[in-house]
Parts: C-alpha cells; sequence; structure tokens
C-alpha cells in the first residue's frame, strides 16, 4: 500500500500504524485524521475464565507473532498488570477459525478477535474479557497520504476528511440506517450486523481528532517492530494542520 501511496497509484491510505511504520522508516508520508481512535480487537476467553487476570501462566492464541493481535494482547496485558514477556505464552494459531478450534479443544485459553468474530465466539459458549478501546486509545483507521499529496491538493484533502467526518457522525447517529447499510455493503444477515455495529460504535469519534496518548503507543510499537532507537516526534508521523482547518469549517471546536 504504501509504495503505491508515493508512487501516486493510490491517493489515501486508510491503516494509521501503517503510516506511521512508513514515517518512521523515513518515508515522506504522514497520517492527516483518525476516524476510529479505539481499536475494535476484544479479548475472548474459555467460559471458565471469568477476568483477563485468570488468564496468568495461560497460553493465549494469536494470527501471527508481531502482528496486530500480538500488539494489542500485549498492551492489553499490560492493562491488566500481566507481564506479556513472563507471565502468559502466546502461540501462533493463523486464522480465527484455527483459534477457536483450538479453545474448544482446549489448547489456548483465549485468543483475541474483531468483530464480527466477538459475536461468533460468544455463540459458541465464550465469554468477551476485555475490548481493548476501552481500555486505552489506539488510532486504528484514519487518513494518511504522501507529503507530495499534501502540498498539491490541501483543498481535496480537506474535503476527504470533512466527508470521513460526517459519515462517522451518521454512524453515531443512525443505528438502523447503518445497520442496513453494512447488510448490503457486508452481505450480512441483520443479526450478525446489529452485534458488529454495538460492539463497534464506541471505537469511532465525531470530529476526526488523533488522540495524542494513542499516537504515541502506535510510535513506540512502530519503533520496536523497526529496531528503531532515535527519538520520534508526533510531527514525524502526523501533520493536523489540514484537519484543524476543516474541524473548523464544520464548527468543531478543538483544544
Amino acid at each position: 500500500m504504501v509504495p503505491a501511496l508515493l508512487s501516486g497509484e493510490l491517493d489515501y491510505y486508510t491503516v494509521i500504524a501503517g503510516g506511521v511504520r512508513a514515517a518512521i522508516q523515513g518515508l515522506p508520508v504522514k497520517v492527516l485524521a483518525c476516524y476510529m481512535p479505539g481499536s475494535l480487537i476484544a479479548l475472548i476467553a474459555r467460559p471458565e475464565f471469568k477476568s483477563a487476570q485468570e488468564l496468568r501462566g495461560k497460553t493465549i492464541g494469536i494470527q501471527t507473532f508481531g502482528g496486530n493481535l500480538h500488539d494489542q494482547a500485549r498492551l492489553m496485558f499490560k492493562h491488566f498488570s500481566l507481564d506479556p514477556d513472563k507471565e502468559v505464552k502466546f502461540l501462533a494459531l493463523g486464522p480465527t477459525e484455527a483459534r477457536f478450534a483450538a479453545m474448544k479443544q482446549g489448547l489456548v485459553a483465549a485468543t483475541l478477535v474483531g468483530p464480527p468474530n466477538d459475536f461468533v465466539g460468544k455463540k459458541m459458549g465464550f465469554v468477551v474479557l476485555a475490548r481493548a478501546h476501552e481500555l486505552f486509545n489506539w488510532p486504528t483507521s484514519g487518513l494518511a497520504a504522501s507529503v507530495k499529496k499534501i502540498k498539491e491538493t490541501p483543498d481535496e484533502i480537506k474535503r476527504v476528511i470533512k466527508v470521513g467526518i460526517r459519515a462517522n457522525r451518521y454512524i453515531q447517529e443512525n443505528r438502523e440506517g447503518t445497520i442496513q447499510f453494512m447488510m448490503e455493503w457486508l452481505k450480512s444477515n441483520k443479526e450478525m450486523s446489529t452485534a458488529t455495529y454495538d460492539s463497534s460504535l464506541k471505537a469511532f469519534n465525531g470530529d476526526g481528532n488523533l488522540p495524542e496518548d494513542g499516537l504515541l503507543l502506535v510510535i513506540e510499537e512502530a519503533k520496536k517492530a523497526g529496531n528503531v532507537s532515535r527519538m520520534v516526534a508526533l510531527s514525524d508521523v502526523a501533520d493536523l494542520s489540514i484537519l484543524r482547518e476543516a474541524q473548523r469549517e464544520l464548527g468543531i471546536k478543538t483544544k
């Protein structure tokens, strides 16, 4: 995605962590806005576990080592005062279906999934112990572009930012309309779409703001993944000047 962004084949990129990693590597990419300041990942466990702390010493299924689920799991366990390097064991098992099967067999105690798989897991008898967006900010989805694009088409970028903010506000204010859209776009039934909406809603914002504390977390994880030891300033990875213009025009007050 990032090479396509830099070559001009793509105008925008929506994965904030990918934009941050590119910027840290010295590529001319900036994050411009955030539409989802929280992660949709949920920690889901076998029914005998009632809290995250009860997973001390247990094996946790993830998709791959070093991937998004692994990062989220580490942060979630840290939040619950568990050392992710010493007090839990991670096992890479691949896709959700394989991880759920391993849970059924008792090979792992828990795993991490996004919607609608949290709903699917509950129907299988598993329990949701925690949701990442309720514990900490982790900017997930937003808008990133090349520095060249930012310099050449700031007015277009402002319009795109406004569209994202208006879309989020529609999602927040129009439950039935959003569920109907999800059913049509995702080819999903109403039960699944409703469950996805209900478990996702609080992870969206209505102003496009990029939470500083969450961005710092993303930067630190990107530095670890890229073996980067130097200091990385927020301004190295993000440019919020156009967002501020868009917010003013929409009547959104910022700090």
